[in-house]
């Protein structure tokens, strides 16, 4: 044994162990081995890979993905479907046998309208300044850009709608002025690489009528049926107060005894923006945490596992900055690193890159992880980086002084080019969700994840 590491030894020792937990018969280790879909050359796969890669499964996270998106749709921070997602997850991770933790936290007051039309629901944004609490059925006008040259006289009992302008002060005020019952903004890109997504409009002056703001999707499927007659619809604007948003935190203490007493995270956010049944952003990086779950919840380890779901990011990473602002010195330092997965499963042709993103650019042990797992799998062409990124839930962990990364599908470019579909109604299932990229994140967390909870 000489020449030999204690180190390579044990993780060896402890890697066939899991293997051992988990049933890994030489057959399923050896269909590990293969050339992985999507890689650009044969994985060289350490023992410790091999419980893991062999276990994940993309369609297995998918069947959660469909409860998320496809069932419970739109998650915004503190509503129902928001606390839907949250029972889901804290049930599932229960019954995996972790110890679960529901931290709650207060969130500010939310504005959302809602459409129903044609047998569809949109769920949309409402203004502040608008009435609030109201609902409303008629017919609906369109008023081109609100112009008020070429407003209608009269639109008494009327839904107004307008697009491409949404600051036009004039409109709302003509609108409520010539009898409108509610108006309805639609805000449309100027570019065909980018889609918008639903808002709440602020408006300068009150006005006594709901004021709700459209997706694009939305506001162009109005525009289609107008176009081919009338369109009636049913409205509503509701003021939410009150709100708790809430983490989900899930633990399996270490088995193998180490005096670091560490601990690795594996996280995402859950909730989603208004019209947006989010599923790559991010019900992808939370269905990644919920089967990594599945498969590590057996392996041994020489560090705790904890899984962190986070409430409200899309507001400004309140949940997880509530997270990291309350955790005490001590069990800051207990953490060697967070893995955050935001946006791991785009459909969209060119995000072909999977990016490693750090708060500063600079590697650190998780960023370190995913690169060396990469190699390991065989994937490395199709990941860059670290480079300089925030906007997720690793900013507050490298505040903390913490090692942390996000990971996420994008375009060659750079981190910043994201799918059209990005925050609309159309980052759906069908329109936004690859398996095979959905199964490239969960290789390269789940085996770079389980490396780090291995190490002494």
């Amino acid at each position: 044994m000489a020449g030999i590491r204690r180190r390579d030894v044990m993780t060896g020792a402890v890697a066939l162990a899991g293997a051992a937990a988990i049933g890994l018969n030489p057959a399923t280790a050896a269909a590990a081995g293969r050339q992985r879909p999507g890689a650009a050359a044969k994985p060289d796969l350490a023992f410790g890979d091999y419980p893991v890669v062999a276990r994940v499964r993309a369609q297995r996270a998918l069947e959660h993905l469909k409860v998320l998106s496809d069932d419970i749709g739109p998650r915004i921070a503190g509503t129902a479907g928001e606390l839907k997602a949250r029972d889901h997850i804290a049930s599932t991770l229960r019954k995996l046998r972790y110890q679960v933790t529901v931290q709650p936290f207060p969130v500010a007051d939310k504005f959302l309208g809602q459409i129903r039309i044609g047998g569809e629901t949109w769920q949309t944004g409402s203004s502040p300044q608008g009435a609030q609490n109201a609902t409303f059925s008629g017919e609906v006008v369109d008023v081109g850009s609100g112009a008020a040259e070429s407003f209608p006289a009269d639109v008494t009992g009327k839904i107004v709608f307008y697009a491409g302008v949404t600051n036009n002060a004039t409109a709302y005020q003509l609108a409520a002025e010539r009898g409108a019952a509610a108006v309805l903004i639609g805000r449309l890109s100027a570019t065909a690489d980018r889609k918008l997504s639903a808002f709440s409009p602020t408006i300068p002056t009150p006005v006594q009528i709901p004021v709700l703001g459209l997706a694009q999707v939305q506001a162009e499927k109005l525009r289609d049926r107008l176009k081919s007659g009338n369109a009636q619809l049913e409205l509503s604007s509701d003021h939410y107060t009150n709100l708790t948003s809430y983490n989900v935190i899930a633990e399996r203490p270490a088995t193998v005894p180490s005096a670091d007493q560490g601990v690795v995270m594996v996280s995402a956010h859950y909730d989603s923006v208004p019209g947006s049944p989010g599923a790559n952003d991010d019900g992808s990086g939370t269905v990644l945490c919920l089967e990594l779950a599945r498969v590590l919840r057996y392996l041994p380890t020489r560090k705790a596992v904890r899984f962190a779901l986070w409430g409200s990011e899309e507001y400004g990473l309140i949940g997880s900055r509530y997270y990291v602002n309350n955790l005490p010195d001590a069990e800051a330092k207990r953490i060697a690193g967070c893995f955050q997965n935001d946006m791991v499963a785009t459909s969209y042709d060119p995000a072909t890159v999977y990016w490693l993103l750090s708060v500063d650019g600079a590697d650190n042990a998780v960023t370190q992880a995913v690169g060396a797992a990469a190699e390991r799998l065989g994937y490395d062409p199709r990941v860059q980086g670290p480079v300089a990124r925030g906007s997720s839930d690793h900013v507050p962990f490298f505040e903390r002084g913490i090692a942390s990364g996000n990971f996420s599908w994008r375009g060659e470019s750079g981190p910043a080019a994201l799918e059209p579909t990005y925050h609309t109604p159309e980052d759906t299932i069908a329109d936004n969700v690859s398996l095979e990229r959905l199964q490239v994140s969960l290789e390269l967390i789940g085996a770079a994840a389980y490396d780090l909870l291995r190490r002494e």
